[in-house]
């Protein structure tokens, strides 16, 4: 079972490589491949592959760099390889990102989603959604909302926050075991039910998640809280 993460030094700005650490806290056998932006990724197709939040500056480094290899991440996400890409990173296998002056910067071409940039528009929120039968919370901070294209499948359904954009009934894009989400920070701690199903997709069924009962504690309380107060 092998980890890659993809550009760990620039992709983690919400501490999303707490997610990391705990697939690794989950599969302790697990091997963990870093890969600098330096240097060239592996893209093995073995256990997952995850890329983190970005600043926009390095959205279009990280574009640069992994287009020669586009063939290569559809030729893994046609096989089902596990992929997870939270923040903007889904934007870097998108079509377009459409900045404030009309200008575009293309993506990889990978996903069915294209988004728009306002740079002096922050969107900060709180999210719950519906997932694989349970329930999915989580934070926003961005500044693109996305427009799924044709073709395009949810991640997780709105119940309470902004999906893709703010009339979309959905967050987040999945594509056979890619799970692309704008949800940031340790997603995969804080929602159990989540992480098992991802567990499930990079070939692990049936593990125990790391400190399980606590996390499944802290997860229907913080659930119960967001119902209470989110909008």
């Amino acid at each position: 079972m092998r980890i890659e993460v993809l550009f760990p030094e620039y992709c983690s700005l919400f501490g999303d490589l707490f997610n990391v650490k705990y697939l690794q806290d989950c599969l302790p056998e697990a091997e963990r491949i870093d890969v600098s932006l330096r240097d060239e990724p592996e893209l093995k197709g073995e256990g997952l592959v995850y890329l983190g939040p970005m600043s926009e500056r390095t959205q279009e480094r990280v574009i640069k760099k992994l287009m020669p290899y586009r063939d290569r991440i559809r030729e893994l996400i046609d096989s089902g390889t596990a992929f997870l890409l939270t923040g903007n990173a889904m934007e870097v296998l998108g079509s377009y990102i459409q900045c404030e002056d009309g200008s575009r910067i293309e993506g990889l071409g990978l996903l069915p989603v294209y988004a728009k940039r306002k740079m002096m528009r922050r969107h900060n929120s709180v999210f719950l959604g519906d997932w694989n039968g349970g329930e999915v919370t989580g934070f926003k901070s961005q500044f693109t909302m996305a427009w799924p294209m044709e073709g395009a499948k949810g991640l997780f359904t709105v119940k309470k926050g902004v999906g893709l954009n703010k009339k979309c009934p959905y967050e987040g894009l999945r594509v056979n075991n890619l799970f692309a989400t704008y949800l940031q920070g340790p997603i995969l701690p804080l929602n159990p039910c989540f992480a098992k199903s991802l567990l499930e997709a990079m070939g692990a069924p049936g593990v125990k998640l790391a400190f399980e009962e606590e996390a499944v504690e802290a997860y229907r309380a913080r659930t119960a809280d967001f119902h209470a107060k989110v909008r």
